[in-house]
């Protein structure tokens, strides 16, 4: 008796499932500027880690033979009117400005978040204390309002941190807030406290994952207004004290030589406009793929 080959279908291949972390970078590396945006931050961020290894100067040592010398071999960014390398302070001046950015803007992210999930969420006389509070901070330009501040508390790095950190509680405050009041009327907020889930279970647990989105994209933005914000502050002489690097108080002190040696005025203002267009360029690229009104 023959044996007759059966053939055996073989089951079908099961469809490969992408995490959405991988299909947002899919998405965000098709953005060409948001690209650019990612590498200028890149590119910043290792300068300041790599710092003591990419210069042999000190940036506080002063070489009173060597000022106002152009662009050369030896000072790639030419020295200012005290003799110390231009291109050492710049270095070290990205981890002051990256530093104040990244850690106000963080403080004022869990600052802002905290205040406007309860306001949307509780609502009645505590949203309107906690509302009344981000109208008086957004009465006030923002620089003037920090000027105020540091002045309250003294000239320093860390107050003006403090303040810039305090004048943008209210932009994460009233974004957060308004996308409390949307959620909290949601058909699975409503079941989740007809089942008795504590309300501090619900906020943290399923309302503020689907704030992230909209905050992380206004964070990224608001570290390139916290960055400005620090220069200004620091070329008022209200930031950074000498002889610490920061690019405001650069240009400060470099102003009075913009003709006669203009670059000590031009690397600072360069690296400033570079790094805030590359976290504009960042927060336009996750806003894209963030917001799911801005898709296809």
């Amino acid at each position: 008796m023959s044996q007759t080959a059966v053939g055996i279908s073989k089951p079908p291949a099961k469809p490969e499932v992408s995490s959405p972390w991988a299909e947002g970078w899919r998405s965000y590396r098709k953005n060409k500027l948001a690209m650019v945006g990612l590498g200028i931050i890149s590119f910043f961020v290792l300068l300041a880690i790599f710092a003591p290894w990419i210069t042999q100067f000190d940036y506080k040592e002063q070489v009173l033979m060597d000022r106002l010398q152009k662009p050369n071999s030896t000072h790639w960014f030419g020295t200012d009117d005290l003799g110390r390398d231009l291109f050492t302070r710049i270095i070290y001046g990205t981890r002051i400005s990256l530093w104040v950015g990244t850690s106000s803007v963080i403080g004022s992210i869990i600052a802002g978040t905290f205040l406007g999930m309860v306001a949307g969420y509780y609502g009645r006389w505590l949203d309107g204390i906690i509302s009344r509070i981000f109208d008086i901070l957004l009465a006030f330009p923002s620089i003037l309002l920090a000027i105020a501040i540091v002045a309250a508390l003294g000239p320093s790095l860390q107050n003006s941190l403090l303040a810039i950190a305090i004048v943008n509680v209210p932009v994460f405050g009233r974004l957060v807030r308004s996308r409390v009041l949307s959620l909290r009327e949601e058909e699975y907020i409503v079941a989740a406290k007809a089942l008795g889930m504590k309300n501090g279970r619900i906020l943290f647990h399923h309302i503020l994952p689907n704030c992230l989105g909209p905050v992380i994209v206004q964070g990224t933005l608001g570290v390139a207004t916290a960055i400005i914000e620090a220069a200004a502050l620091g070329f008022l002489g209200m930031g950074a004290q000498p002889p610490e690097p920061e690019w405001g108080k650069m240009l400060s002190d470099s102003r009075q030589f913009i003709q006669t040696a203009p670059w000590t005025v031009l690397f600072p203002g360069l690296s400033i406009m570079l790094t805030v267009l590359g976290f504009n360029l960042m927060g336009d690229g996750l806003r894209d793929v963030l917001d799911p009104r801005m898709k296809g």
